[in-house]
Formats: structure tokens, sequence, C-alpha cells
């Protein structure tokens, strides 16, 4: 079976599990355990700072040990530490959890990052990258499904189902990364130290892609709380605004990787990527202009489509950088260095994003709304804009550390 295959069957399995936990876990931990927001927050918030400190000694593991066992161990960890949150039953426990959880997840996403650069051509690994990410959207939305019947039924027993389900689905994902041969991804010469921490080029193209990738709480976070506070739009929109995205980027994300290819490439459509990221923020600042339910919701409905092009176009972009850019033998620390963008953005994103779009709340002056979104737009075309240039001083250091083998400040 081609490798290509064998990784998007991974994926497959245990996004569906993945798509009902990311429905139903909240609820779980608020009403079956009984913690509170607040404490829910904490734990995700500790959680996720401790995966962003995983992603770069499980990437370095993975360039000495080979990414097909590392990414096996991870999903194994990552199951383990699903059937841990049913033992919660205090901040604490659930915190911890948390921390063993977003480990997990981080190291694992590094390590098929690596497994997938090992095993795939250079030229097809975006596009190939491409296919896997529409099929894993597709599978959370299947997911999403069997969260919401274990949200109607409302049982502890639903909920519990869930969380096995998820785990199953990361237990079988190792079982099916076993098919791909061992000795195909062996590393070369690992190094023995993190060289991508003293790449300064490189963590500027993270930091820029964590900036990009404020779009997911902007989705998750802002707009729901815009559109219930600001919008005339039905409280139902909400969930029309995620089936767009879903749908979208099964539709659209293979066609997205298709245009790049090199550094060039992608540096490009991540520049658009930013430019169609503010017009979506100006869409979601107009639609508190309309004035009926119809009105509104189809502003909404042009905000949701604008960013879902902005999401497939980074997405095939910052894959091929982050491809493009590491040294040969350095996938594993460069791609959980690289992951930790979307931990920077998980993190940081709500809190900063609130602060700046919905500011004080239901009944705050709009005015304050719509020069946030206007904030949030140029960030996005700044960042976008900026990533051509800072890529290729990274790939120039690249190709220096390659014939030279050294990597200068």
């Amino acid at each position: 079976m081609r490798p290509a295959r064998v990784l998007a069957q991974a994926q497959l399995v245990n996004s569906i599990g993945d798509g009902a936990f990311y429905v139903s876990s909240a609820l779980f931990f608020s009403r079956v355990v009984g913690l509170s927001v607040l404490e829910i927050g904490v734990g995700l918030t500790v959680g996720w700072a401790t995966g962003l400190l995983a992603g770069v000694p499980v990437g370095r593991l993975a360039d000495r040990l080979g990414p097909r066992p590392v990414a096996i161990v991870a999903g194994l960890v990552t199951a383990v530490a699903i059937g841990a949150f049913l033992l919660v039953r205090d901040p604490v426990t659930f915190t911890l959890a948390c921390c063993l959880y977003a480990a997990a997840q981080t190291g694992s996403g590094a390590a098929r990052q690596a497994l997938l650069a090992a095993v795939v051509a250079p030229a097809e690994r975006t596009a190939v990258r491409a296919r896997i990410q529409a099929l894993g959207n597709a599978g959370i939305g299947v997911g999403a499904a069997v969260g919401g019947l274990a949200l109607l039924v409302g049982t502890p027993a639903a909920f519990v189902a869930v969380f096995v389900l998820d785990a199953l689905g990361f237990l079988a994902a190792a079982l099916v990364l076993r098919r791909l041969p061992r000795g195909s991804h062996a590393p070369a010469a690992a190094p023995a130290r993190s060289e991508v921490l003293r790449d300064g080029p490189y963590a500027l193209v993270t930091l820029l892609q964590a900036v990009m990738l404020l779009y997911m709480p902007m989705l998750s976070v802002v707009a729901p709380l815009w559109i219930a506070t600001r919008t005339a739009a039905p409280a139902w929109t909400v969930a029309g605004l995620f089936v767009v995205n879903t749908v979208g980027v099964v539709l659209l994300q293979v066609r997205a990787g298709r245009r790049v290819s090199d550094v060039a490439s992608a540096s490009r459509v991540v520049r658009r990527a930013g430019i169609l990221l503010l017009a979506a923020c100006g869409a979601f600042a107009a639609a508190a202009l309309g004035a009926s339910p119809w009105v509104a919701g189809a502003i909404l409905l042009v905000a949701a489509v604008l960013q879902v092009g902005g999401e497939v176009l980074l997405s095939a972009g910052g894959w091929q950088l982050s491809f493009d850019l590491a040294p040969a033998g350095r996938q594993g620390q460069y791609q959980g260095f690289f992951a930790m963008a979307s931990s920077v953005a998980r993190a940081a994103g709500p809190l900063l994003l609130t602060g700046l779009v919905i500011g004080g709340g239901e009944g705050a002056d709009d005015g304050r709304g719509f020069l946030g979104w206007l904030v949030l737009g140029v960030v996005f075309l700044v960042a976008g804009a900026a990533t051509g240039p800072v890529a290729r001083w990274a790939a120039h250091r690249s190709t220096a550390c390659t014939n030279d083998r050294s990597c200068p400040a």
C-alpha cells in the first residue's frame, strides 16, 4: 500500500473520534465532572503550554529513532490521555490530563509530519498533506455528528462512549501506521543538538505562521461571540459557519495544495491568504450593520467563504515552507518547532482577540468592534506579506547549512 494512503487512513480513523470529542468534551467536563468554566480554561491553557514545550524534543527524538516508531508511540499515549480524562475528578487531575493530552497531540503531529517528509517525495508532500487534511476534515464532520448525538442524549454514558471512540481511533491509527515499512524512513545522521532553536529565520517564519493561525480562535471563539452579541443573525448561524468551513476545506484544500511546489509559490499563496483573511474580517464587521437576520446571515456567509479561502491557502503555503526550509535529516525537530505556531495561536488567541474585537461584551460600542476587526485584518495582511521575504532569507540560510554543514547566526 502506498505510504500516502496509509497516512491518510491513519488521519481519517482518529479524526472521526476527534470530531466527536471536540463537540462534546467541554460539556462533559462541566456537566458530568462538575468543573467550572474558569477551571476548564486554566487547565486547557496550562495543557497547551505544555504541548508547546513538547514539540521540539519529540521531533528531535523522531530524527534520532525514526518518525514511524515515535508517531506510533505518540498515538498510543494520546489514547491513554483521552482515557485519563474519564478519571478526572478535580481541577488538578484535569490539568494533568490536559498536559499529557496536549504533549502527546503536539508530539504526534510533529512525528507524523516528519514521517510524511520521509516517505513522500519532496515534490508531492504538500499535495499529499492537502489530501490528508481534506480527509481529516471530512472525518471530523462525521465525528461532530456523533458528538451531537451524545449531546442530544445527554447521559454520562453517552459522553463516556465519545471518549472511548476517540481513544479507540488513536489506537487504530497507531496500528495503521505500523503498515509503513520499517527501514524506509530511518534517519541518516540525526544531530546531537536541537539546531532549530538557533535557526532565527525559521523561527521568524514560524512566528508569522502563528500570527496567521489566529484565524482559528477568530472562527471558533470571536465570531460566535460577535454573532451573538452584535448581529441580528440567529444563533444557529454559528453552526452554519462551521459547516461552511468543514465542507469548504474538504472541497478546496486539495486544489489549493496543487498551487504550491516551492518556497516562492508558497510565499505567494500565504500572501493571498492574508488578503482573503483581511476581507473576511471586514465582512464579519459589516455583519453588525445588517438590520434583518437574513441580511446579517448573508454577510456572515460571505465572511465564512472568504475565511475558508484564506485558511486553505495558508495551510498549503505553511506546509510547503515547513518542509522546504528544514535541513535534511532534521525534519522531526523542525516540524515539532513549526507545530508550536498552532499551539501559540490556540493558547494566546482567545484572550487577545476577544479583548480586541468584543471588548466590553454585549452592549459595548460597535465602533470599537469595527476597529478591532480592521486591526486584526491588517495584522493578517502584514503577516502574509512579510512571509515571503522572511522565507527567502530562511531558504538562503538552509542552503548555507546544507552546503557548508554549518548554520550561521
